[in-house]
């Protein structure tokens, strides 16, 4: 892990739970590397663990919008690829025994991720944290050390969709069920701590009965929110960035252009806070937000 000089205020990113919403932090990311500022410390929950694995390994934001468009320009191959990683079977829906549409978190990240990702917390480029929840001791797990790979995954493993990950005696599952917003793994690791929502609330449409489906992930969403929401009352970062993704649904990964659209004005606004703020002497007093530019 590089030792670098850190000249000037030094920043820590917390990047929130949020599915396809999630995608939103990669434009914030562009932020700093278009500022030339690199965080001292990142921390992800769920899809904020997938992307924050991949910068922390020292992989440029933009690299990363380019990838996710060019994995997911296809929706036939996307699909396929979604396909690859299932482990249910069809059978199981007579059985009883399981989801025919539950997929490998590895194989997921095999997939999707790019090339260049270590193996190990250690090897990345930037000090990363993943939170996962231990579903038998009902917890938050986060992890800084160890394998990387098997983490991430039981960050991501939504229940009824990616399967939960075993990790020594630990039952992994989506980190978004007990920590959606990992801001307090960074508190006093550095001067600006920065934390990224996506949860946002249900996609709902006026006048239109959501599907079953739809119910189950905005009902994640409402609990990602309210944990939040309670998180925050406690310790507010000194920024809380909202990219206004909520009208995207969980699985709107195909939408991928109109989701990195809908998060430059957080971006935006982001760039000119820290370039008045961390230009000067000062910082971005706590309580500050922005979001919807």
């Amino acid at each position: 892990m590089p030792d670098d000089a850190v000249l000037g205020p030094t920043i820590a990113v917390a990047l929130g739970a949020g599915g396809a919403r999630g995608l939103a932090h990669i434009p914030v990311l562009e932020a700093l590397d278009e500022l030339g500022l690199r965080p001292v410390a990142l921390a992800g929950t769920s899809m904020g663990a997938l992307v924050g694995a991949a910068y922390a390994a020292g992989i440029p934001a933009k690299t990363l919008r380019r990838h996710t468009l060019s994995v997911l320009r296809d929706r036939s191959r996307a699909m396929a690829k979604v396909l690859e990683a299932r482990v249910g079977r069809f059978a199981d829906v007579f059985s009883g025994l399981g989801n025919p549409l539950l997929v490998d978190g590895e194989l997921i990240l095999d997939a999707f991720w790019p090339e260049g990702i270590p193996t190990t917390f250690e090897a990345l480029a930037i000090p990363f944290q993943a939170v996962a929840t231990d579903y038998a001791a009902r917890e938050e797990a986060p992890f800084a050390t160890g394998s990387l790979r098997p983490v991430v995954a039981g960050s991501i493993a939504i229940p009824g969709l990616i399967r939960p990950v075993r990790l020594g005696e630990r039952l992994l599952i989506d980190g978004g069920a007990s920590n959606p917003l990992p801001f307090d793994h960074l508190i006093g690791r550095a001067d600006l701590v920065v934390a990224v929502d996506v949860a946002g609330g249900p996609a709902a449409k006026p006048g239109r009965m959501p599907s079953n489906f739809e119910i189950t992930m905005g009902t994640i969403q409402i609990m990602q929110t309210a944990i939040n929401a309670a998180k925050l009352k406690i310790y507010r970062p000194q920024v809380v960035l909202t990219p206004d993704v909520s009208r995207f649904r969980a699985l709107d990964f195909l939408e991928a252009r109109a989701i990195f659209a809908a998060a430059e004005p957080a971006k935006e606004a982001f760039k000119r806070e820290l370039e008045r703020h961390l230009g000067g002497t000062s910082l971005p007093s706590p309580g500050w937000e922005r979001g919807r530019g």
